[in-house]
């Protein structure tokens, strides 16, 4: 059983700031590490993992620096999220190299094969490969010396249903055992599915951190805005705004249509047709305009 503890790490490189003072506790079982393209998810895995250094801040595995820590790579497995691998090489040849460097031969290799699935390819090249095949044989490699934390960047990229199926069973039982693992994703439902814990970063920061009922509902209770079109924009908005779930409409004389503030989803959400409704208001469009991941996310931010 490993832990790994970030401790206000950032990361920059020239004047960018990919990392921004990030402080977590990374435990035994499976934690999603949740956040739009750009967040800051590689950077922070790579400087986990041992791979980059932080420029300030510490990341350590139960007390030990990862960061030139040749130790400490025995006890971590690592999935990158790139997709350039050894193109002339077999699946097999490619583990057995990595189990080779760990002081390990074939027998650990097929062990690491068959537990991804990729026997019935292992001796065909690389470079015929999906990409969920070669996302399954990456998995094999870094768990070829059975180690104690496994790291994972957007490991679901690429993957057919069946194949996803089979890595989330896979990280399940992982968990189970004991270890700890944490995975990247940008999406909310897949890291629903997975994990028990859930740390959210965006722009480099710390957003929020639980479980995936807390996640959801701080961006479920997140003011909502909404385009709105209908047959008498005045006189819908002069009923919504006497409600408490309305904190604030604006006319947009130039898009025709009304674009309001919901502090109450499930409250406007009712509220909106039933309105309509009792005003003989026709409602032709009703759509979120601030649904994308990064409004969300950069909301979360600001909370």
């Amino acid at each position: 059983m490993s832990t790994l503890t970030i401790d206000h790490v950032s990361r920059w490189f020239g004047n960018v700031v990919a990392v921004n003072d990030i402080t977590m506790t990374i435990g035994p079982g499976v934690t999603g590490l949740l956040g739009p393209n750009g967040a800051g998810k590689s950077t922070l895995i790579n400087m986990m993992g041992g791979f980059l250094a932080p420029s300030t801040g510490s990341v350590t595995l139960d007390g030990r620096p990862t960061w030139r820590n040749e130790e400490i790579y025995k006890q971590i497995g690592i999935v990158p999220e790139r997709e350039a691998m050894y193109d002339f090489l077999t699946g097999r040849e490619f583990v057995v190299a990595n189990a080779e460097l760990h002081g390990l031969g074939d027998k650990a290799a097929h062990r690491a094969l068959a537990t991804v699935e990729m026997e019935y390819a292992q001796d065909r090249k690389i470079s015929t490969y999906s990409k969920g095949m070669r996302q399954r044989v990456k998995m094999a490699s870094a768990l070829v010396h059975n180690p104690s934390l496994l790291l994972l960047d957007e490991p679901f990229n690429g993957m057919d249903p069946r194949q996803r199926m089979q890595l989330m069973d896979l990280l399940r039982r992982m968990g189970d055992e004991g270890r700890t693992v944490l995975f990247s994703s940008h999406i909310l439902e897949e890291v629903e599915q997975l994990a028990s814990h859930i740390e959210v970063i965006v722009a480099g920061r710390h957003a929020a951190s639980g479980d995936f009922r807390r996640i959801r509902r701080l961006m479920t209770d997140r003011p909502h805005r909404y385009l709105v079109r209908s047959s008498d924009d005045r006189a819908l908005a002069a009923a919504l705004i006497a409600d408490p779930s309305t904190s604030g409409i604006e006319v947009d004389l130039q898009e025709g249509a009304l674009r309001i503030q919901a502090v109450d989803f499930p409250r406007f959400t009712a509220l909106l047709p039933r309105v309509a409704r009792d005003h003989g208001i026709r409602l032709l469009t009703v759509s979120p305009s601030d649904e994308s991941l990064e409004s969300v996310f950069s909301y979360l931010v600001a909370a």
